[in-house]
Parts: structure tokens; C-alpha cells; sequence
């Protein structure tokens, strides 16, 4: 069922560049996401056994990952077939910032989300860290093109910068593995395998001073990608060239990737008793990530980069969380799901405003949810979402991060971690709520009449479960929260 999980996407996109008519792709598309949420489902029923020889393997924190990642996607491919059809070539010719462009095939669009998706399955079933390591530097090769899907120089720009810092910091994060193999190897010379559940179970015989420069590495590698300050860089520019669907997948599931990539350091140094030197540095990062954020966040004309720049807040807040250890350990893991909701929605919704408005330009847009209504409505309902208000579910698990510091006695973390979050609000609430209200411009011809159904059910639908997580957790679910922060560490 894993090799499943991971060929039938690849396969996928790989039949999409030889479909020639396009609604044979999009269904291709649809097909592929289905099917991918059903052996996701699957693995929920009944945990699957190791594949390709125990390289393969699904334990607690890879069944919360995967089921972001398959419910994201699926979401993401519905919403996609709505946009193909209105910026295909033929459909019209689009038209953003004052650049006139002809869109990229369809064939490889398609194609590449595909293969992303089959990346970043591979990098959440991999139970050894080398093929981790290959399967998050394919996630950057699959996405590239999704980046560049518009060919204006902007996104080109976005692409090059996207694919030259995630190169230097996979290139680290290499680093990082060959300091784990030496830690690994023992004084008679035999070599540890670096497979996590082995390097857990062998965790005394690793060398301490060489797992610690590992994780370091690994942590700057991999916290590069995840968009960690201070090497973010390369995610406002990607996440607000991209197409907003492909913005949605980019901020809701790959960086989740690149986390799920430092949890598993994390794994072995706990277990080697180094569990407080890395959560202290989990935290330094965290409180870095959310200051730069809420810097950036103030008065941010693009509205595209204030949901990236968002983004690196949140993964400031879940790497706070896992650092901090105890409940904002459960925190963190509820608030993967709570953000990769969001944030997806909040992607979708801008991909509807501007189509609606033409411009990314935060002061140009007025009137939302007077001339594209059930967008506007989830546009400011997605503000208070991703700002951690109640009843959603982002506010429980930015709670319960806070309680984890302040039962830690750890009240300065605690303060600086609210000033942060009110700052984030303030920001995210003046720029969107002043595009929400007012009256708007006259539609400008081109620009779509009304609200698709393709474009409106996915953020509902996403929307009502950031919503539900908040009102209520199942009692499985919270079962497989507590399995994975126990995994980390917290008791």
C-alpha cells in the first residue's frame, strides 16, 4: 500500500504528458487525487507494513502528515480544474501587474503536481534518512515548473531564488546526514543504519559531539526549506509568483515536509539524551521566524506575500511548540493541521480575488464581499482562522503552546510569543479586512462573472474543517496527536 501511495501519482503524472486532450488530463488529475485519499483512508484503517524492503514505513507522525498532505491535495486538484479551464491557453489571455503572458502547457502543470505529489509521499513514508534526503530535494525539482507556470520574469526570478537557497540548504542538511552516519558508526567499526527506528533503538551508541553538529545542519538544511528565518527568503517570492493553487500546496503541505524532516532529527537526539540542546534551539529559531514575520507583516502591499510571510509565522509557532516540549508538543502537532487548512484556503481565496481584481496589490482591491460575496466572507473568516481566534482550530493549538510555556515557568518566551501573534493580527487585519469591505471597482472586461462552484467548494470545505477541529477533536484523532508527541518526546 505505501509503494501505492507513492507510484500512483508518479505514474500519473507521467501518463499526463501524453494525454492530449485536456479534460482527459484534468480528470486524470481528479482521478489520481481521489484515488490517493482513499489509500490514505486506508492507512488509517489499518496501518500498512513496511515496503520496498523496510525502506517504506508509516508510523504515528507520518499518518497526521499524510492525511494533511492526501486532504490538501485533493482539495488543491478540484480547485485546479476550475483554473486550467479558465487560464489554459485559448481560454484567454491573463493578465497581472501589467504584464500580458501566455500560460505555460497544461501537460506539464498537471504532470509536475503529480510527480509533487508522489515526492512528498516518499518523504513522509521514508523511514530512512538518506531517502528522506532525496525525496525533499525532489520536491523542489517537481515544484519548480509549478513556480514558473506563468513564464513573466517575476516568476522566473521567484524560480531561480527558490531553487538556489533550497539547494544550499539541502546541501546542508547532506552535510548534516554524513555527521549522523560518523555518529552512527561504533568504536569496533560497524555502521548504524540510518533508519530512524534503528538509530532510536541504538541511540546510546551514537556519539554525542557528532549528532549534535548533525542536527544543527540539519535543522539550518532543512529549516531553509520549511522557511525558518533567517534563510525564508525564497518563500514570499515563490508563494506569491506561483499560481494560487500551487501557493495553497507550497505553504499547506511542503513545508510540512521539511519539518516532518527535522522532527526525525529530533527523534534521535531525544532518544540520545540530547533532547534539550535541540528543542533550545528549536525555540531560538521559532522566536527568530515569528519576529522577522511580524516585521514583514506590517503594512504589506502584496497580499500574496502577507499569506507567505504568514506562513514563516507559523512555522516560527511550530517550531516554538516542538521546542518548548510537554503540552506544546500536542499543540504543534494540532497545529499542523490547523495551519495547512488555513493557509490552503486562504491561497484558494486569493487565487478568486484576483481573478476577480487582476492585481495582487492589497490597496487596489475594495469591495470583496460585495462583488465576489461567499469569497469575501471566507476571506475574513480565514482571517481570524490563521490569526489563531476562537472557535477555530488554530486558537486551541496556539493555547496550548502557550500553556506548554507557562507551565515550563518560562513566562518571557510566553510574553514575547503573544506580543508576536498580537502583532501578526494587526497586521493581517488592517490589509485584509480594508480589502474586504467598501465598495470595489467596476469588473474589468475578461474578468470572471460570478463565483465557480470548483472555486468556492474547496476553501468552504476547508474552511468548515479548521472550523470543526476547533469545536470538537475526535477522540482517534486526538489518539494519533498524543502517539506523535510522545514520539518526540512528551510525556
Amino acid at each position: 500500500m505505501l509503494s501505492a501511495l507513492v507510484l500512483v501519482p508518479a505514474l500519473g503524472g507521467l501518463l499526463s504528458f501524453f494525454l492530449r486532450p485536456a479534460p482527459w488530463r484534468r480528470a486524470l488529475l481528479l482521478a489520481v487525487a481521489v484515488g490517493h485519499a482513499v489509500l490514505t483512508v486506508a492507512t488509517w484503517l489499518r496501518t500498512p507494513g513496511p515496503g520496498w524492503g523496510g525502506v517504506l514505513r508509516l508510523d504515528a507522525l507520518g499518518h497526521i502528515f499524510l492525511g494533511v498532505t492526501s486532504g490538501l491535495f485533493l482539495m488543491a486538484a478540484v480547485y485546479a480544474v476550475g483554473y486550467l479551464r479558465r487560464e489554459s491557453p485559448g481560454a484567454r489571455e491573463d493578465f497581472v501587474e501589467g504584464f500580458h503572458f501566455t500560460n505555460a502547457p497544461e501537460a506539464v502543470f498537471v504532470g509536475c503536481l503529480l510527480f509533487f505529489l508522489s515526492t512528498m509521499t516518499l518523504v513522509i513514508v521514508s523511514d530512512n534518512l538518506g531517502l528522506l534526503w532525496v525525496a525533499i530535494e525532489a520536491t523542489t525539482l517537481a515544484s519548480a515548473p509549478l513556480i514558473y507556470f506563468h513564464r513573466h520574469h517575476r516568476s522566473l526570478e521567484a524560480t531561480w531564488k527558490y531553487l538556489l537557497i533550497c539547494s544550499v540548504g539541502i546541501g546542508l542538511a547532506l552535510l548534516g546526514n554524513f555527521f549522523l552516519a560518523v555518529s552512527a558508526t561504533t568504536p569496533g567499526g560497524a555502521h548504524i543504519p540510518l533508519s530512524v527506528p534503528q538509530l532510536v533503538q541504538h541511540a546510546a551508541s551514537l556519539h554525542a559531539p557528532w549528532l549534535k553538529g548533525a542536527f544543527i545542519f540539519l535543522l539550518v538544511g532543512y529549516g531553509t526549506k520549511m522557511g525558518l528565518a533567517p534563510l525564508h527568503t525564497w518563500l514570499p517570492d515563490a508563494h506569491s509568483e506561483a499560481p494560487s493553487v500551487v501557493s495553497a500546496l507550497l505553504s499547506g503541505a511542503l513545508l510540512n515536509c521539511a519539518f516532518l524532516g527535522i522532527l526525525r532529527a529530533l527523534q534521535v537526539c531525544t532518544a540520545a539524551g540530547l533532547g534539550s540542546y535541540a528543542r533550545g534551539m528549536l525555540v531560538v529559531f521559532g522566536l527568530l521566524s515569528m519576529g522577522v514575520a511580524a516585521a514583514f507583516v506590517i503594512a504589506q502591499a502584496d497580499y500574496k506575500r502577507l499569506l507567505a510571510y504568514s506562513s514563516v509565522e507559523h512555522m516560527g509557532i511550530l517550531s516554538l511548540g516542538v521546542g518548548l516540549g510537554g503540552a506544546a508538543t500536542f499543540g504543534a502537532m494540532l497545529h499542523v493541521l490547523g495551519h495547512s487548512l488555513t493557509k490552503a484556503m486562504l491561497f484558494l481565496l486569493a487565487g478568486n480575488i484576483l481573478a476577480a481584481y487582476r492585481t495582487k496589490t492589497a490597496r487596489d482591491v475594495r469591495g470583496v464581499m460585495a462583488r465576489i460575496p461567499i469569497t469575501g466572507a471566507l476571506w475574513v473568516a480565514g482571517l481570524f482562522a490563521i490569526t489563531g481566534s476562537p472557535p477555530f482550530g488554530t486558537f486551541t493549538s496556539e493555547i496550548l503552546i502557550l500553556r506548554g510555556a507557562l507551565e515550563q515557568g518560562r513566562f518571557a518566551i510566553g510574553a514575547l510569543y503573544l506580543a508576536l501573534l498580537a502583532v501578526v493580527f494587526i497586521g493581517m487585519a488592517a490589509t485584509m479586512l480594508r480589502m474586504a469591505q467598501g465598495d470595489g471597482p467596476a469588473p474589468s472586461a475578461g474578468s470572471p462573472r460570478g463565483e465557480s462552484r470548483l472555486a468556492i467548494l474547496p476553501p468552504l470545505a476547508l474552511a468548515a474543517a479548521v472550523l470543526a477541529i476547533g469545536l470538537y477533536i475526535p477522540a482517534g484523532f486526538a489518539a494519533a496527536l498524543h502517539s506523535a508527541a510522545k514520539m518526540l518526546g512528551a510525556q
